[in-house]
């Protein structure tokens, strides 16, 4: 996959193709169909695809506290956007210069001197320039004056719900893990590092990674049926996302137990995809129903990871 950081000496191969622009937050599968029409316009021009997003998104340097959290990082955003057929992805690094420019400086400056784009695909969303000023009406006015190619994508539907970043934000915030990966086309996934925890895991007979440095949005509290990679290879999880009132500690923590795994993880980095979430936390009147419980929660992870 080739991927830029910059708009500096960008090889002739990458202009004069198509362009789509966005946050692409969580790859979904609305932003599958536009790669796939991104891809067809391509062809059309006889360029390359081109897929331009942000580091960092926009809003967290114009409104940091109205920011949302990611649901995905720069790297896995950048594999699957490979693993949909783009040729390049140009990661812009975001400043307020950039910001700045209204529409039509930032088609002309951005889109036709420094891309030579021949073509562009949007969703029927997508607003551009300095407080969003610009709309995709506005795009197919200066893509027209300008000779080019363009295309709103048609969005997608999933149970009768369009797929949107924000919706699918909603659902992961909810715990309804099974609908979000509907509308991702792939379950969600978060990554960090194991840190130590308690320990009390492993003298219960339920050894549980304890994960820190999450950048991306978290699941609502629940206990949760997952695969979580461990040292390269995938293994079926159980996951606790929250406090342990069991134990009567109050503190959120992420804790996976990889079934079948052996082996020491500390300060290594782990991802896990979430597939079902079983139930809520509670508290256990003794710790003899909390281990019966948990035996019931892996059956049925085994079940789901079958």
């Amino acid at each position: 996959m080739n991927v830029f950081r910059n708009l500096d000496n960008l090889p002739d191969a990458f202009r004069g193709g198509a362009v789509a622009i966005g946050n692409f937050d969580g790859v979904h599968l609305g932003h599958a169909r536009l790669v796939d029409r991104l891809l067809a316009m391509a062809k059309q021009v006889r360029g390359p695809a081109i897929v331009f997003t942000f580091d960092p998104p926009p809003t967290r340097i114009l409104r940091p506290e109205a920011a949302p959290e990611p649901l995905m990082w720069l790297d896995r955003k950048i594999e699957v956007l490979a693993g949909l057929g783009a040729d390049a992805v140009l990661v812009y690094p975001t400043d307020r210069s950039l910001l700045a420019l209204n529409a039509q400086d930032f088609f002309h400056r951005v889109i036709r001197d420094r891309l030579a784009a021949r073509a562009m695909v949007e969703g029927p969303n997508f607003y551009f320039g300095h407080d969003r000023s610009g709309n995709v009406e506005l795009l197919r006015q200066l893509c027209h004056e300008a000779g080019m190619k363009f295309e709103v994508a048609e969005p997608v539907q999933v149970a009768g719900q369009p797929v949107s970043s924000s919706r699918i934000r909603s659902l992961v915030i909810s715990g309804r893990l099974e609908e979000a990966a509907a509308m991702l086309g792939r379950p969600y996934r978060i990554r960090g590092i194991v840190v130590r925890g308690a320990g009390r895991g492993a003298g219960l007979g339920y050894a549980t990674a304890n994960l820190d440095q999450i950048d991306t949005l978290l699941p609502g509290e629940g206990i949760y049926a997952a695969r979580a990679n461990a040292n390269g290879a995938w293994y079926p999880a159980a996951v606790s996302l929250g406090p342990n009132p069991t134990f009567d500690e109050g503190r959120l923590k992420v804790e996976v137990h990889l079934i079948g795994f052996r082996g020491d993880l500390y300060e290594k980095g782990m991802e896990v995809d979430f597939l079902a979430r079983l139930r809520d936390i509670k508290r256990f009147a003794t710790v003899d129903v909390l281990l019966s419980q948990m035996a019931q929660d892996l059956a049925r992870t085994i079940e789901i990871t079958a």
